[in-house]
């Protein structure tokens, strides 16, 4: 028990340690994607984190693979070199004792990645959607661009010299023309938002000019003035989520507004059986990895070329299966082989696994020409 014991460890912290480097790589592309919402709408540095972190289970999901191949074939070929795996052989373990720590790794990763696509991935998908349509549709967002002039569209024109982090702005100008005249506010500070859904913008400490269309000239100064912009300003819609924001409910059985906002049947019914079955292609993943270096014979010279193409054929079958997922959102007869491509990988693997001659006496054998029984010897 100890020699599985040690394997399952081993192998256990080189996925571990691959899966955190690549997530952490993958976090760190995500939050420079998302510094437009700190330099442009002027939001928060924690809204950046938040988003990151509910950023890490879609990652997770695209990354668990690669990872345990990656850290498993790390593992098991340093394990070689250490002539680890010939001792196991050497003390009478079959090749099953010897790749099982190994594949109950890639059994939990499997769990582990399904419940990530299943459950996590859909409610951090839908808090990323709501939180960026909720940053992006603040009406500050919307009109205003620190220093500079920004047209509506709508006959309304807003400058702002500057914003505070907690959304004060100061030194505000708002023009707005319509067919009887022309009026201009000035303020000190303002602020935008909703009443009853209805957008506004508190002005304080400013002026008001109206210019009516018999040329009178009416000036205001205020204290406070609310301004009712939503006769320029659209009311707010909700977030149009996308399918790798849906539940897996709603993508086998999706009703009539899904299908309006996010596509036709077939292509739910695609991303829900990709959502199944890629947990697969990591046992795939660790089977291929154990071929490189368990599944031939035992060779003193190191395992350089098997292990260079068994991650050619891993980069194969991961951009088959992305292709594969692609081609079934319009052809329900390729949803099968998203099943059939990781089983078959996984299958053929372990068949050259377990059909591969015994190595015990070869292993014994090998470990005689090893310098330490030499020494033994002498």
């Amino acid at each position: 028990m100890l020699i599985p014991r040690y394997l399952f460890r081993q192998i256990g912290r080189g996925v571990l340690a691959a899966l955190l480097a690549l997530a952490g790589i993958g976090l760190l592309s995500n939050s420079l994607d998302q510094l437009e919402l700190i330099i442009e709408r002027g939001q928060s540095p924690l809204l950046i984190a938040k988003l990151s972190l509910l950023a890490l289970p879609q990652l997770l999901a695209v990354v668990l693979p690669i990872a345990v191949f990656v850290g498993a074939l790390f593992v098991l070929n340093r394990m070689h070199r250490d002539s680890e795996i010939i001792m196991c052989f050497a003390a009478g373990m079959n090749r099953w004792r010897v790749i099982s720590p190994a594949m109950r790794i890639a059994a939990m990763a499997s769990v582990a990645g399904l419940l990530l696509t299943l459950f996590l991935q859909p409610w951090a998908q839908r808090e990323v959607r709501d939180t960026t349509h909720a940053v992006r549709s603040e009406l500050a967002a919307v009109l205003v661009r620190e220093g500079q002039f920004v047209d509506s569209g709508s006959g309304l024109t807003v400058y702002v010299q500057q914003v505070d982090q907690n959304g004060l702005m100061r030194n505000v100008f708002i023009h707005q023309t319509t067919p009887s005249g022309a009026t201009t506010w000035d303020a000190a500070t303002a602020v935008f938002s909703r009443v009853d859904g209805s957008p506004v913008v508190t002005l304080r400490n400013g002026s008001t000019q109206t210019f009516s269309g018999g040329g009178v000239l009416n000036f205001l100064s205020f204290e406070e003035y609310v301004l009712d912009l939503s006769s320029v300003i659209p009311a707010a819609r909700p977030p149009r989520y996308k399918d790798s924001d849906l539940w897996l409910s709603e993508l086998v059985n999706p009703s009539p507004a899904v299908l309006e906002d996010v596509g036709d049947r077939t292509a739910l019914m695609a991303e829900a059986h990709n959502r199944i079955s890629a947990p697969l292609y990591t046992l795939a993943a660790m089977a291929m990895a154990l071929v490189a270096v368990i599944g031939g014979a035992i060779s003193r010279g190191g395992y350089g070329k098997r292990i260079w193409t068994a991650a050619g054929l891993f980069v194969t079958l991961r951009v088959l299966g992305y292709g594969i997922v692609a081609a079934s959102t319009s052809s329900l007869w390729l949803i099968p082989l998203q099943y059939l491509l990781p089983l078959g990988a996984l299958g053929g693997s372990l068949h050259l696994l377990m059909r591969a001659p015994a190595r015990s006496v070869r292993a014994r054998r090998t470990l005689g020409h090893l310098p330490f029984r030499r020494e033994a010897r002498a």
